[in-house]
């Protein structure tokens, strides 16, 4: 993506408080308690905080301790710092059963691990399908880049085959939003469809393999219960049915109008075509369920403007990992120390800069969220249904910062598509480090954390991570290749504690120049997201954008 800030946008906003903002205190002691944050959180004595266990348990004790130590009023349920979540776990319970079966051809039964992995949702623990399939290329429907890839079949009682990913063509956060499954899925249950498939492509093979997927088969998806009782499950008329391999796309492609080869190549070109393929797909699934409860831990700072202070400016950071790996063998604690003790400690940080500093005119409220890594459960709840009095203004997501290296650039997903564009340059500008474009694109990061369940709330976003400047790059894919989502990610890594302190100092400059400044945080005019989700007070006014 291009940084760049919108013409005119400096001339018709106006910002208080854009000097340099309050110190936390001096980068010596702020990096000692980064370290003092990050090593109780990812120690061994946590377990790996998985959701619903008792290591989240004592790591959302410590948090809320760490607010009340701080001076950061409680923000949950009841005045206490909890916001209480009924959940549902769940996963394949066994390997299903999926059969192609072709007019005049001997039923094709696929192989579980070679053609595919189950991903049912939990809408019934026995799903029963047997219904004609049809291809939707990548299963987009975007009315500004008047794409529609259903255009020309009818899908309507029909089980929807959907290329994995999303076009290069496509801007990377639209791209992200567009490979997003969840998309996927709302795009057929809006069309009738009664099952999704997601093929895997080559594209996608080289980048995230089929037997990386299968490796995680055993993994647990998390889904949240509303107030009317039912649990939050977005596009579920169109059962997710699972994923196909390379392998697996040929035996249900076989007899096709067009050759599955010939299907990828025109994908990588972006001119896929829709058809129907000559196959009814039979589907016998087994769901396994498990009803849990866990927290979002929620301090706030209240503002100090009587009528800005109804704005809340919302921090957050996932404080759950993946817990104690199943029948693993020596280190099976996944500790998750950049994943996200890091962005925990960070978090800590910038609330003491609130608590300790002049109060900010906008309410400010610290969430550290539950089941991040299990669907982004805890912060779709919050962004839902929060529990600060107040309108959800903004909000800036810490999560995964890398450690290891001194930043010289940050990657700011979002930065463009409001006016915090120009506060988030500012604040970057006085600590001397330069913004960067998304250095992978293909990663989707963009939907990948918790603050898109605040822009599907239509909630202005930022989200940094440390860039790939300097020593960046290689330390990123170091972390990526050995560490990332495995028991290595702990404390023997070569963490710098003072970066820790820097990355929550530009945090809390951010986030205070947005509590402090007299234009509310807005999308801009004709922006993708606000238009797909914002309300009109939530949009930026047309003379904004020149």
């Amino acid at each position: 993506m291009k940084l760049r800030v919108v013409a005119g946008v400096l001339s018709a906003l106006v910002w208080c408080g854009a000097g340099v903002a309050e110190p936390l205190d001096d980068a010596a002691t702020s990096a000692d308690r980064v370290k003092a944050h990050m090593g109780f959180l990812a120690s061994d004595l946590l377990e790996g905080r998985d959701t619903g266990a008792r290591g989240h348990e004592i790591a959302a004790a410590y948090v809320a301790a760490q607010l009340a130590q701080q001076g950061v009023k409680p923000g949950g349920d009841n005045g206490g710092y909890y916001q209480s979540l009924a959940l549902l776990s769940f996963r394949a319970a066994d390997e299903g059963r999926l059969t192609v079966r072709a007019k005049g051809a001997a039923p094709a039964p696929l192989v579980f691990g070679d053609d595919y992995l189950p991903r049912p949702y939990p809408t019934t623990q026995q799903l029963r399908l047997s219904a004609p399939v049809v291809f939707a290329g990548f299963g987009i429907v975007d009315q500004k880049a008047k794409r529609d890839d259903y255009r020309g079949i009818n899908a309507k009682g029909k089980i929807v085959a959907v290329l994995a990913g999303a076009p290069a063509s496509f801007q990377t956060e639209v791209r992200a939003y567009h490979a997003s499954i969840r998309t996927k899925f709302a795009a057929a249950a809006a069309h009738g469809a009664v099952g999704v498939l997601l093929i895997q492509t080559p594209a996608e093979e080289s980048r995230r393999p089929f037997a990386r997927l299968l490796s995680h088969r055993g993994i647990w998806d998390m889904t949240w219960r509303q107030p009317n009782g039912e649990y939050y499950l977005p596009g579920h008329e169109a059962a997710p049915l699972g994923y196909l391999s390379l392998v697996g796309a040929a035996k249900l492609f076989a007899g096709s109008p067009a050759p599955l080869d010939q299907v990828y190549r025109d994908a990588e070109a972006g001119k896929t075509k829709s058809f129907r393929l000559p196959v009814t797909l039979d589907v016998e699934l087994n769901v396994e369920t498990k009803p849990l409860t866990s927290v979002n831990v929620v301090g706030v700072v209240e503002g100090s403007d009587p009528v800005l202070k109804n704005e809340v400016i919302v921090i957050t950071a996932h404080l759950d990992h993946f817990g104690i790996k199943e029948g693993g063998q020596g280190d099976v604690i996944f500790n998750g120390a950049m994943d996200n003790a890091s962005g925990v400690a960070t978090a800590l940080e910038v609330a003491r800069g609130f608590a300790e500093g002049q109060p900010p005119r906008r309410t400010v409220a610290f969430v550290f969220v539950t089941a991040e890594e299990k669907g982004h459960a805890g912060s779709q709840a919050f962004a839902s249904y929060p529990t600060v009095p107040g309108r959800l203004a903004a909000v800036i997501n810490l999560d995964m910062p890398m450690l290891t290296y001194d930043f010289i650039d940050v990657v700011a997903f979002g930065n463009e598509r409001t006016n915090l564009g120009p506060v988030v340059r500012r604040a970057a500008d006085r600590m001397g480090v330069s913004l960067s474009p998304d250095p992978l694109p293909q990663e989707s990061l963009y939907t990948r954390s918790d603050h898109f369940s605040f822009v599907m709330q239509g909630v202005p976003a930022v989200y940094l991570i440390t860039g790939f400047g300097g020593d960046g790059a290689r330390a990123f894919g170091a972390f990526a290749s050995h560490n990332y989502h495995q028991p290595s990610d702990d404390l023997s890594q070569p963490i710098d504690y003072r970066v820790g302190a820097k990355f929550a100092r530009l945090n809390y400059e951010i986030a205070r120049d947005i509590a402090n400044a007299d234009a509310r945080p807005a999308w801009l005019p004709g922006d993708f997201f606000g238009d797909l989700f914002a309300k009109p007070q939530q949009m930026a006014k047309k003379a904004q954008r020149r």
